[in-house]
C-alpha cells in the first residue's frame, strides 16, 4: 500500500446550503414512530448527563489521513444533532433521550465463521486494545456532515483476535435493542424491524480506516453518539456507521441491513459518499457542514468516498458505482 495514500486529505471549499426541506421527507418512513403508541409522558423533560470518562489514547497524527486538517465541529453541535432513530425521529431526540439506555455492563458477542467465538466486556474493549484518536469527516446521506475527533482501535484488530474463516466475505452488526429504554422502538407504527442491523464486506472491515469507537473529544461516547461501542467507516454515508453495538457475525453470505431492507431504491448495501449519484429526492454534490444556519449556510462540495478515495477506491475496482450504491 502506497504511503502517499495516508499521507495527503483534500481541501475542501466553502459555498451554499443544501436545503434542509430538501432531505426531510426521509423522516415520511418513519416519523410516526415519534408520534404513536403514547412514547412521551406529559411533562417528559430531558434526559440526566451520562457520567463521561477521560480516554488514554494517542493523538491522531498530523499530515496523514487520520486527521483531516479542517476545523473540529463544536461539541454541543456534533452531541446534540443526531440520527438514532431508537430513540425518536427528531434530531434533538436522542441528546433529550438516549440517556434512558443502561450501557454498563455491556458485553459484545463475536461469532459466526471464526474460529474463535466469543464475547467481550466494555472493560475488555476498554483496557485490551491502544486507543487512538481520529479526526475524520463524518457525512450523513441527508447531506449534512461534520469533523469529529472520534478515539477508538481499528476494527481488523477486534476481528483478527477471534480469527474469520476463509469463507467468511461480510460482516454483520447488531445495535441494542432494548424496549423499556428505548422510547422510538415502542411505537406500533415503527417500521423498523429492530434490531438495527447494518454490515460491511470484510475487507472493508479490515480496512486501516475503519475505526471501532468508544469515545470522542478525549472522552467516552456519550449515549446519543452510540454509546457505548460504535462503528466509524469515514468514507460511508453515516447511516452505515451503526451505533451501541451488541453483537458481529461473521458471514459468508452479504447480511440484511436495516435502511437496505427498508427502502432499497434508496439505501444501498455499500453506500459509499458519491457525489454524482443522488438521492431520488436530493442531490449529494453539495453538503451542509455543522454547524450551519439559513444565513449562515455552511455548504460545501461533497468529494468521492467523502475525500478518502486514495485510500478505499480499490475496493470497488471494476464495479459500477451507480449500481452498487
Amino acid at each position: 500500500m502506497s504511503k502517499k495514500r495516508w499521507l495527503n486529505y483534500p481541501q475542501i471549499a466553502s459555498s451554499e446550503i443544501t436545503p434542509e426541506s430538501a432531505w426531510l421527507n426521509r423522516r415520511s418512513l418513519i416519523k410516526a414512530a415519534g408520534a404513536g403508541a403514547g412514547l412521551a409522558a406529559a411533562g417528559e423533560t430531558l434526559a440526566q448527563a451520562t457520567p463521561l470518562k477521560e480516554l488514554t489514547y494517542a493523538a491522531a497524527a498530523e499530515g496523514t489521513v487520520f486527521k483531516a486538517p479542517e476545523a473540529l465541529t463544536p461539541y454541543e453541535a456534533a452531541t446534540s444533532y443526531n440520527n438514532f432513530y431508537e430513540f425518536g425521529t427528531d434530531k434533538s431526540d436522542p441528546a433529550r433521550y438516549a440517556d434512558a439506555m443502561t450501557t454498563d455492563p455491556w458485553e459484545i458477542k463475536v461469532g459466526g465463521l471464526v474460529n474463535k467465538p466469543g464475547k467481550l466486556h466494555l472493560e475488555d474493549v476498554l483496557s485490551g486494545f491502544d486507543l487512538e484518536e481520529r479526526i475524520y469527516r463524518f457525512r450523513c446521506v441527508e447531506a449534512w456532515s461534520m469533523v469529529v475527533p472520534w478515539i477508538g482501535f481499528p476494527l481488523s484488530e477486534l476481528l483478527s483476535r477471534f480469527e474469520p474463516k476463509a469463507e467468511g466475505q461480510f460482516v454483520e452488526f447488531k445495535t441494542l435493542y432494548r424496549r423499556s429504554e428505548m422510547r422510538g422502538t415502542r411505537s406500533f407504527t415503527s417500521v423498523i424491524d429492530w434490531p438495527y442491523r447494518e454490515g460491511l464486506r470484510l475487507d472493508e472491515a479490515m480496512n486501516p480506516l475503519t475505526l471501532m469507537t468508544v469515545g470522542l473529544y478525549g472522552k467516552t461516547l456519550p449515549n446519543q453518539s452510540g454509546a457505548p461501542l460504535r462503528l466509524i467507516t469515514p468514507w460511508k454515508y453515516g447511516f452505515k456507521n451503526i451505533k451501541s453495538i451488541v453483537e458481529i457475525n461473521v458471514t459468508a453470505e452479504q447480511p440484511e441491513t436495516s435502511w437496505q431492507t427498508l427502502q432499497p431504491s434508496e439505501y444501498g448495501f455499500y453506500a459509499n459518499v458519491n457525489p454524482d449519484v443522488d438521492h431520488p429526492r436530493w442531490s449529494q454534490g453539495f453538503e451542509r457542514k455543522l454547524p450551519s444556519s439559513v444565513f449562515r449556510p455552511n455548504r460545501v462540495r461533497t468529494l468521492p468516498f467523502n475525500g478518502y478515495a486514495d485510500q478505499v477506491a480499490d475496493l470497488y475496482a471494476g464495479m459500477d458505482l451507480r449500481r452498487d450504491y
